[in-house]
């Protein structure tokens, strides 16, 4: 008697979502079954990989082995985007550190011109990160939405704090917006139900749930990503059928597994080998729990990831 593979019933979809315009623009979403199980549904678009630069020379924020790949290119973003491209990536994320009012506070003017000094020099798809101030976020989103009109960037993080000012911006010029809550599905459906009544169409949403590094939060973040595709796939809860977007790269480098050097702890290894590493194992997570869009670092990482999905 031939073994039959027990199959779960789906009753919902993920919503089609497209990022950027072109040739390059890249289509998320789709999905009618959990992440990878092509033997109970239909998974019609691949997660798709988006590395990250900034717009400015991260110095000491950077762990050493993440900065190598770019050591030549760091204090110009023109450079750096085009260098990242040689790695092929879906997407480029232009993490605007600049604006940060704890840090450079840079003018919300000379943030969007970097902004759009690299946009007008890439065919792929831009996702545009700011700064978690809604009052610094709002400024420069504002300026990047008019000076990229029609590009379809992805603007986050749009929080509730600032989701009526930057959801207008995004619509009013055409973008997508990554709608960001603190790891809570509640919250994540209420933005996004928000962001409905302030007019933002479903198809220019993609949910942002918040991710945690492996180690710093990444089981809080899956079980939460798994209790969104729940709610999306089998209890056809609309309002949470969007494509997820994880900006992860940051969470895993920033912590101090990734950052000390082997003179620090020496029983921690090869430390270029343990970030990549601990990048790799949290893209994967993140897939698994769901993600459409991961925005990674290094290329190793990136290398790895790609062929995890190729081999799903």
């Amino acid at each position: 008697m031939a073994f039959e593979i027990p199959k779960q019933d789906y009753s919902g979809e993920i919503r089609v979502t497209t990022l950027g315009v072109g040739d390059k623009a890249v289509t998320v979403g789709g999905e009618n079954s959990y992440p990878f199980h092509t033997f109970e549904g239909d998974m019609p678009n691949a997660p798709k990989i988006a590395m990250e630069i900034w717009d400015k020379d991260p110095g000491d924020d950077w762990a050493e082995a993440a900065k190598e790949p770019y050591k030549d290119v760091l204090g110009d973003p023109v450079a750096w985007a085009k260098k990242v491209l040689e790695y092929e990536p879906d997407l480029l994320v232009i993490q605007c550190q600049s604006a940060d009012p704890n840090g450079d506070n840079a003018p919300a003017e000379e943030v969007s011109d970097r902004v759009k000094a690299v946009v007008d020099e890439v065919d792929v798809p831009v996702v545009v990160w700011g700064t978690y101030n809604h009052e610094k976020d709002i400024e420069v989103m504002r300026l990047v939405s008019e000076k990229c009109q029609n590009k379809n960037l992805i603007i986050g993080p749009v929080e509730e704090g600032d989701h009526k000012q930057i959801g207008a911006a995004a619509m009013g010029y055409n973008h997508t917006i990554a709608a960001s809550s603190p790891i809570d599905v509640n919250l994540s459906k209420q933005l996004n139900i928000l962001l409905g009544n302030l007019g933002v169409k479903d198809e220019k949403i993609i949910v942002d749930p918040t991710t945690g590094g492996l180690g710093y939060g990444l089981e809080y973040t899956y079980s939460i990503m798994e209790r969104i595709m729940m709610a999306a796939l089998t209890q056809e809860d609309d309002k949470l059928q969007r494509p997820v977007i994880c900006n992860m790269a940051h969470e895993v480098w920033k912590t101090k597994e990734a950052k000390l050097s082997e003179e620090e702890a020496p029983e921690l290894g090869d430390a270029a080998k343990r970030g990549i590493l601990m990048e790799a194992v949290t893209a994967v997570s993140l897939l698994m729990a769901g993600a459409n869009v991961l925005m990674m670092r290094h290329p190793e990482a990136v290398k790895l990831v790609r062929n995890f999905i190729s081999q799903m």
